[in-house]
């Protein structure tokens, strides 16, 4: 008799953002995600609005560097991919169920749930699922974090060694 665990669908979860720069906010949410999924998509968003530091490449690219000692402690499989289209139609085609979202404040709550709403009406078989930052971790954002970089300041607490070096190198070049 085979046991529940192998009977129940794979858990795909969709974690998407513009990562510009991935945060050691987000690498938290990254980490906690993949405890509760068999697998994990990293959408990397176009989002050209926000005039990114990194392009769309380069961003993956990051994020790819950033979380691989996450999918091997967890033994599973977490994937980069890029997008530009509509989250639901993209988590669908990725065979996501769940949405993850992560929370840092009151703030950010009401956009979020807005969206979730939004999505919950397009698409009622994908949950959205809000992980709250670590506190170590609430108040990071990266718009904030390339600000403090552009001006001088010490952003070495705010994101992994990788992204630290390539954002200094981007503002210094």
């Amino acid at each position: 008799m085979a046991s529940k665990a192998s009977q129940r669908p794979q858990r795909i979860g969709l974690y998407p953002g513009t990562f510009d720069p991935v945060t050691n906010g987000h690498i938290d949410v990254i980490a906690r995600a993949a405890r509760l999924l068999d697998k994990l998509f990293v959408g990397v968003a176009v989002n050209t609005g926000k005039g990114p530091l990194f392009s769309l490449e380069e961003r993956v690219e990051l994020v790819t560097a950033e979380i691989a000692p996450i999918a091997t402690r967890n033994g599973m499989v977490i994937e980069v991919v890029p997008f530009d289209t509509l989250l639901i139609n993209f988590a669908r085609s990725l065979g996501a169920s769940m949405i993850v979202r992560g929370l840092r404040a009151v703030s950010d709550f009401d956009y979020e749930f807005q969206m979730a709403g939004m999505n919950y009406r397009m698409a009622p078989d994908i949950e959205t699922v809000f992980l709250m930052a670590s506190e170590t971790h609430q108040f990071i954002a990266s718009r904030l974090v390339k600000e403090v970089a552009i001006l001088g300041g010490d952003i070495t607490s705010f994101v992994p060694a990788l992204t630290h070096e390539r954002v200094l190198k981007r503002i210094r070049g």
